[in-house]
């Protein structure tokens, strides 16, 4: 294959590709990552309200994936800036937070709209992240470099180019053929960085399109498996594997790189929900000894919908109005499972001890 890196790559190669992807080594992989996801759906279930997981986790995935991008934030800064609705914070923060938008997105449009796939879903999901009308890149020019400034690939240019391998890449997903589901996953990801098809975002984009492939096929109900963590421990290997593909074809290098991938983050996350779900029953005990005459369902599960709380969000979910809100929270407080803070005009109660199982 010849392949020249300061040179648009429009022959970049049609899938499905030509060379064998299920060789034995992929394929003894992928069953132990099959396997390891399966255990990750099942554990998912465990928590009640799911939507712990979905925000709280999420919010780690933006994180992470903003950051492979440079795209820095704090874990506070991250927190407060979600329990404020994005208000009084860094533009760094604000973006990462527009990742999480792109993914709920994302998530809704295939979930409750069964929408496909798609070109035009791609864009979306750009556009929320990059928050701007683009689209497809149009003008030339965009050339991918390493930290000394050397060019290492120019993806395809020319709008129709771009959106003609899209479409290819479209019809790759919903082929029938007899591919494990997670060595396609790895197949389509190269392809969507190797497109390139945005002039930012491209890698967040990407990698939000893994998440919805993995519940378009079933074997996630929700979004709570994410890569990043895995891809900026290994970076140099990532992007290896990807140049490797690109200049020789080794496609089996870069999916067994995607498997392991999965099958360590499944096992990684599974861990932190059920460490999630015994600090939910401490607390839930805790609170019914200590506190009976406060105790509800309803303000358990808002305590880990989010680490950061306001008087205010116990009052928007008819808890308590705010008197008696402010009395409990500061009781928690009291009993050691809350701490109090004062930012500016604000004041936040932090749920300490579950913020450190999501940042770890």
């Amino acid at each position: 294959m010849s392949f020249d890196p300061s040179k648009p790559y429009n022959d970049l190669p049609l899938l499905p590709p030509k060379e064998e992807l299920e060789t034995r080594s992929v394929l003894k992989k992928a069953i132990s990552a099959n396997k390891a996801l399966a255990e990750l759906k099942g554990t998912g279930e465990l928590i009640p309200n799911q939507s712990v997981l979905i925000q709280a986790i999420g919010l780690q995935e933006a994180k992470l994936s903003s950051e492979i991008e440079n795209i820095v934030t704090t874990n506070d800064e991250l927190y407060r800036a979600f329990a404020d609705a994005g208000q009084r914070t860094n533009p760094h923060t604000k973006e990462v937070l527009r990742y999480q938008d792109a993914l709920w997105h994302g998530y809704n449009s295939i979930k409750q709209h069964n929408r496909p796939l798609t070109t035009t879903l791609f864009e979306e999901l750009f556009q929320i992240i990059k928050m701007t009308d683009a689209g497809i890149r149009k003008t030339p020019g965009t050339k991918l470099a390493n930290s000394r400034g050397d060019v290492i690939y120019t993806p395809p240019e020319g709008e129709s180019i771009i959106r003609d391998k899209l479409a290819n890449l479209e019809r790759f997903i919903y082929s029938q053929d007899d591919l494990d589901p997670l060595v396609k996953l790895a197949v389509l990801h190269y392809q969507f960085e190797a497109i390139h098809p945005f002039t930012d975002g491209n890698g967040r984009t990407g990698r939000i399109l893994n998440i919805l492939y993995l519940i378009e096929e079933g074997l996630l109900d929700i979004p709570i498996l994410y890569l990043s963590r895995y891809i900026i421990d290994h970076k140099n290997d990532y992007y290896a594997g990807l140049r490797s593909v690109t200049e020789s074809g080794s496609w089996e290098g870069w999916i067994i790189f995607m498997l392991t991938a999965i099958e360590q983050m499944a096992h990684t996350t599974r861990d932190r929900i059920l460490e999630i779900r015994d600090l939910i029953n401490d607390s839930i005990v805790k609170v019914r000894q200590e506190l009976p005459k406060i105790y509800s369902k309803d303000l358990l599960e808002l305590l880990f919908h989010q680490p950061y709380c306001k008087i205010r969000f116990l009052e928007q979910a008819g808890i308590a109005r705010r008197q008696s809100a402010s009395v409990y929270l500061k009781e928690l407080e009291r009993i050691g499972i809350l701490h109090g803070v004062k930012a500016g005009r604000e004041y936040y109660y932090i749920n300490e001890k579950f913020l450190n199982i999501l940042a770890r």
